[in-house]
Formats: C-alpha cells, sequence, structure tokens
C-alpha cells in the first residue's frame, strides 16, 4: 500500500473519513466489552515529535499504541537533533528507516508538509498552526455516537478563525453538514478555506444569531499557545462571544456542547458551562484515543472489517 499521510482531513475522501469514524465506534465497542486484546501492532513503533505541549495528544496517542501492542516514542526538540538545528528532511528520512508512523506536533504547517514530503511512513497532523484534524475525528465522532449522521445538520463555530475552526471547515466538507462560523471582525478563517467549502459555510459576527436552531455548538480558546502576550487585546475584542447556557438555549433542545480542552471558564465558556448536561466535552476528549487507533489502523494496515 502507497503511503498515506494525514495532515489534514482533506487527505481522506468523504468515504474514507466515514469509515474512520465508524471504526472508531467499534474499536471503542470492542475496548468496552473485552479490554485492549486487539493488538495488531506488535512490534510497531510511533515516533511522536512535540513542538508544543499537550496532555490529550500525548496521552492519547501512547495509550493507543499500548493497546495495539505497540510503543510509541516521545521526541521533543531539546532531545533530538531537529533541536540543533538538522534539517527536517533529514529527521523524516532517518525516522523513517526506524519507525512505523510519525505524529507531529507543531507550529509550521509548512514544516510538516515538508517532513512529510521526506517521509516514507506515514505521518499525522497532531495539530499544527493552521489545522487540527485528528481533533476532528474524536468531535464528529462523538457527535455521531449522540445523534446518529451528521448529515445535513447544523454546527456553530463561535470564536477566532484558527487552526480548530478551519478544521471544523474541513470536516463540513468531508461530512457534508452546515457550518456557521461566528468569529470578530478581523479574526476570520483564511479566505482560501471558507471559499473552498463553498455554501457549506455561512460567516456571521453575531452569537446570538448564529446559535438559533443549531444541532452543535463549538469554541476554543480565545488565545491559542503562541499568543500568550495577546491575551489582553484578544479578552477585549472577543467581548460578546462568551460561551454560556443562555446561548445554548437558543440552539435545538437537543444541542451538543463541544471543546477541544483544555478550556478556560469564565473566557471563551462561562464558569459553568462545563457542568451543563448538553456539554459533552469527557466523551469528546476519550474519543481521541479511539479515533487515533482508528486512524493508525487505517494508515498501516488499511480497512479493516473485523
Amino acid at each position: 500500500m502507497a503511503t498515506r499521510h494525514f495532515l489534514t482531513l482533506l487527505d481522506l475522501s468523504p468515504e474514507e473519513s466515514h469509515y474512520l469514524i465508524q471504526r472508531a465506534i467499534t474499536i471503542k465497542n470492542r475496548l468496552r466489552a473485552q479490554g485492549p486484546t486487539y493488538a495488531p501492532f506488535t512490534n510497531r513503533t510511533l515516533a511522536m515529535i512535540f513542538e508544543k505541549s499537550s496532555t490529550r495528544t500525548r496521552v492519547s496517542f501512547e495509550t493507543a499504541m499500548a493497546h495495539f501492542g505497540g510503543h510509541a516514542l516521545f521526541l521533543s526538540p531539546r532531545d533530538t537533533q531537529l533541536g540543533r538545528g538538522e534539517p527536517i528532511e533529514d529527521t523524516a528520512r532517518v525516522l523513517a528507516e526506524m519507525v512505523d508512523i510519525v505524529m507531529i506536533r507543531t507550529f509550521c504547517h509548512a514544516g510538516l508538509e515538508s517532513y512529510a514530503a521526506a517521509s516514507s511512513v506515514p505521518v499525522i497532523n497532531a495539530l499544527s498552526d493552521d489545522y487540527h484534524p485528528c481533533q476532528l475525528l474524536a468531535d464528529v465522532m462523538t457527535w455521531t455516537e449522540l445523534r446518529g449522521s451528521v448529515r445535513g445538520r447544523t454546527a456553530v463555530w463561535i470564536g477566532d478563525g484558527n487552526n480548530m475552526c478551519h478544521s471544523w471547515i474541513n470536516a463540513a466538507r468531508q461530512f457534508d453538514f452546515k457550518l456557521r462560523v461566528c468569529c470578530p471582525k478581523g479574526y476570520e478563517p483564511r479566505q482560501d478555506i471558507l471559499e473552498a467549502a463553498g455554501d457549506r459555510i455561512t460567516l456571521l459576527h453575531d452569537p446570538a444569531e448564529a446559535t438559533v436552531g443549531a444541532d452543535l455548538v463549538t469554541t476554543d480558546v480565545w488565545a491559542s499557545m503562541g499568543q500568550e502576550e495577546e491575551q489582553a487585546k484578544r479578552e477585549a475584542d472577543f467581548a460578546g462571544f462568551q460561551v454560556d447556557e443562555a446561548m445554548l438555549d437558543r440552539a435545538r433542545p437537543d444541542v451538543l456542547f463541544l471543546h477541544c480542552l483544555p478550556a478556560h471558564r469564565g473566557e471563551e465558556i462561562s464558569e459553568t458551562l462545563l457542568d451543563d448536561p448538553r456539554a459533552v466535552v469527557w466523551q469528546e476528549a476519550g474519543n481521541r484515543l479511539h479515533a487515533q487507533k482508528a486512524l493508525i489502523e487505517f494508515l498501516l494496515l488499511g480497512r479493516v472489517d473485523h
């Protein structure tokens, strides 16, 4: 099988994306019923390159490989020659001689693309400044588990037009749902990503208008990693964009709320929103494990029917 990379959701076909969601649900149900007895990756190794720190990404990928009988290696710039200026393409070629698959959590998406172009083993984008596709697999999995098919439904993104927003836009294309992107003026997502999604996307600037009748509402922190110096300005610019219980009350009665976490209570969400039964963020976080298992399996083995 030719080497496949997963740098954005668009590296999969819509049909493959649907397969991964259903496969992740199957893997999760099997784990609950039987424990971690399915071990297709004995003696296989995942290299995890972290330029940005994480809780959910590291724990979910390490646990996924452990459950599957394999091994995960944690690599940071200070632990490798990347931190001493080795060209990223050289690191890619070296690691491909030693490991079976690579996961990278980084800043520059172009650097990730350069790494993948030089790698003869699959490369997974575990977050870049432009996209966070692994999170969207878990998000759509959670939505599907709780509400069935998402096709034709309406999701609302409230907040910065950032990497998470870009991936939600791509998810609307892949899974055929409508997405309302609601952000302060000046914080819109990239125009080329918006235009490629066509009429699936509606751009708004009023959260109260955006959430009316929605099936799902989601948001992210106002200042992402690397933007800490912009915190005060962003708090001012995002005034009125906090998601709270009253905002969810404008949506459908069975609305779900998602957040990729970590959440800043009292900023992008109200202090009590995560205690609301409509918030399913803990299930969403846990589904990172199962969605990534399905992804790793697909990239290494292709489709599995059992």
